[in-house]
């Protein structure tokens, strides 16, 4: 798999029936390796290891219905109240971040209504921070740890 914009980790890999699986430490179970599925597992670990994230306080492949249709977000982080905080989607490497992939999640964040978006391929990552009291949105220089998601 291609080298990302995060810290590289112990990864652990298994082949299953000619297909090759990689670890979830959120979901404690293998699944398929797509370039999608890589990113999103060094994402997870760049948050609990670099960030200060909980892994009980996230999850992967969460369930939402939007439009009477049921979606998933990528991950989800929520605060020790179990409030969703932050919404993150993934692409693999070789998708360019665009407004249509901001589109997406923020369709996603009409249900949820989150304070925090984030957007990663693995080589670039864009975090968004909402204020619903000012209607405002501001990107930030960087991911903030979860003590800052608390204390916005």
């Amino acid at each position: 798999m291609q080298a990302l914009n995060l810290p590289p980790y112990a990864v652990k890999t298994r082949n299953e029936e000619g297909t090759t699986q990689i670890f979830d430490t959120l979901r404690q179970r293998f699944v398929a390796l797509t370039p999608e599925e890589w990113v999103r597992q060094h994402f997870v670990n760049f948050l609990v290891t670099e960030r200060a994230y909980s892994p009980t306080l996230m999850a992967n492949e969460v369930s939402l219905t939007l439009n009477g249709m049921s979606r998933r977000c990528d991950t989800v982080v929520y605060d020790r109240q179990l409030r969703p905080r932050m919404i993150i989607e993934y692409k693999r490497p070789t998708v360019q971040i665009t407004q249509r992939v901001f589109d997406q999640i923020c369709r996603y964040n009409m249900v949820m209504q989150v304070d925090y978006l984030i957007v990663s391929n693995g080589l670039q990552h864009y975090c968004c921070h909402l204020d619903y009291t000012q209607q405002t949105y501001e990107f930030l220089p960087e991911i903030p740890t979860y003590a800052q998601i608390l204390a916005s």
